[in-house]
C-alpha cells in the first residue's frame, strides 16, 4: 500500500468525528452514529483505493451504507480490505462520556478477518508482553506471567475491562487475585489499544467485546507493536453456522494477529470524538473552527503519527450536508414531541370532560 494512503484515511475519520461530535450528551446515539456513517461514506469517495468493506455497519439488508461487501473509494489505487467503525462508542457520545472515536483499518485484499457480529474473548497487551501470554491459560496464570515479565508484583498490575454484567465472575477473580482494575464503560477498541501506550498505565486488557472491534484493535496493535489474542464466542447454533459461512472453519480456536489481520501491511487511523486515553475530543472555537486529534499508523514502518488539525467548518461541504440532515431530524423530533404533548393534552381534556359528566 502507498504510504500517502495513511493521510487520506485520517481525513475520513476526521470528518466522521466532526459530524458526530455535535450529538455529544444529547441522548440520541442513533443520530450520532448516522451522522458519522454518512460523513465517512461520503469522504471515502475521494480516497484513492479500490476498497471492499469487510467490517462495517452490518449486512447489506441491515445498513444503508458502509455495509459488508460495499465498494468504497474512487476505484483508482490498490485493492484493499476496509474495516470501519464510524462511531466507536455510540452510547459514549449520547451520554457525553469519554473514549468515543471514529476508526478505520485498511489492509491488502484478503488480509482482514471477516469477523461475524458476535462476542469475542480478548487478551490484549503491549510490546513487552508479546509472545509471553496465552489466552488459553487461566487468568491467574496469565497475570503471574505478566507480573514476572514486567518485573512487577501482581498487586501492582493494572487490568482494564468493560464494565458489563457478563464480566461479573471475571471481575471477582481479578479482585481476589488482587490486581488493580480500571473499568471501561464503552469503547472496546480504545480499551484494547490502551496497554500499548505507557502513559495510559494499563498492563492488560481482558474480557469479551465485539468481534468486529477485535479486528480493528488487532490492526492498531500491530502498528503499535502490541498483541491481541482472541476467541469467538458463538452464543448458539445459528451464530456457529454463521462463522462457518464466513469462512471460519474452527470458530472456537484461538485467533492470532495473523489470523485477524494477515501478515502484510496494515494502516490504522482514529480520530477522537470525545476525550479518551490517548486522543483528545473534538473542540469547537468561536470563529467557526474546530480542532480534532487523530492517530494514524502503519505496520510496515511502525510509524505513529499524532495529528492535531484545525478545521474551518464553512469549507466542509460534506459536513454542511450532514448538518442539514441533522437539522431535519431535529425538526421532525420536535414536531413529534409537540404532537405527543398535544395528544396527551387531548386525552387529559377528554378525561376531565368525562369526569364532569359523571359527576352531573
Amino acid at each position: 500500500m502507498e504510504r500517502e494512503l495513511a493521510l487520506e484515511i485520517v481525513r475520513v475519520t476526521e470528518l466522521a468525528a466532526l459530524a458526530s461530535a455535535p450529538w455529544m450528551g444529547r441522548g440520541d446515539k442513533n443520530s450520532a452514529d448516522g451522522a458519522a456513517t454518512s460523513a465517512m461514506r461520503s469522504m471515502f469517495d475521494s480516497v484513492s483505493i479500490q476498497g471492499t468493506v469487510v467490517i462495517g455497519e452490518g449486512e447489506m439488508d441491515e445498513a444503508p451504507m458502509l455495509y459488508i461487501g460495499e465498494q468504497v473509494g474512487n476505484m483508482i489505487g490498490p485493492e484493499v480490505d476496509v474495516a470501519v467503525d464510524p462511531l466507536e462508542g455510540t452510547e459514549i457520545v449520547a451520554k457525553g462520556l469519554n473514549n468515543a472515536m471514529s476508526v478505520i483499518a485498511v489492509a491488502g485484499r484478503g488480509q482482514l478477518l471477516h469477523a461475524p457480529d458476535m462476542y469475542m474473548e480478548k487478551l490484549a497487551c503491549g510490546p513487552a508482553l508479546v509472545g509471553k501470554l496465552s489466552i488459553a491459560d487461566p487468568i491467574e496464570k496469565t497475570l503471574q506471567k505478566a507480573a514476572e515479565t514486567l518485573h512487577k508484583k501482581v498487586s501492582d498490575l493494572t487490568v482494564m475491562i468493560l464494565d458489563r454484567p457478563r464480566h461479573e465472575t471475571l471481575i471477582k477473580q481479578l479482585r481476589k487475585i488482587g490486581v488493580r482494575i480500571k473499568f471501561l464503560t464503552d469503547g472496546d477498541v480504545a480499551g484494547a489499544m490502551a496497554p500499548a501506550f505507557p502513559e495510559a498505565g494499563i498492563d492488560l486488557y481482558v474480557g469479551s467485546g465485539g468481534a468486529p472491534e477485535g479486528v480493528l484493535a488487532a490492526a492498531a496493535l500491530k502498528c503499535l507493536g502490541g498483541e491481541l489474542q482472541a476467541r469467538l464466542m458463538p452464543a448458539d447454533g445459528s451464530e456457529y453456522e454463521r462463522c462457518l459461512k464466513m469462512g471460519i472453519e474452527e470458530p472456537y480456536r484461538v485467533l492470532t494477529m495473523d489470523d485477524m489481520i494477515g501478515t502484510e501491511d496494515v494502516i490504522f487511523a482514529a480520530t477522537g470524538v470525545t476525550p479518551g486515553e490517548f486522543l483528545g475530543g473534538v473542540q469547537y472555537f468561536s470563529d467557526e473552527r474546530a480542532e480534532t486529534h487523530s492517530i494514524v499508523m502503519r505496520a510496515k514502518t511502525r510509524t505513529i503519527r499524532f495529528i492535531r488539525s484545525i478545521h474551518y467548518l464553512p469549507n466542509k461541504s460534506l459536513l454542511l450536508q450532514n448538518q442539514e440532515i441533522k437539522d431535519d431530524r431535529e425538526t421532525k423530533h420536535n414536531r413529534n414531541a409537540i404532537d405527543a404533548i398535544d395528544a396527551i393534552d387531548a386525552i387529559d381534556a377528554k378525561d376531565a370532560e368525562d369526569a364532569v359528566i359523571q359527576q352531573g
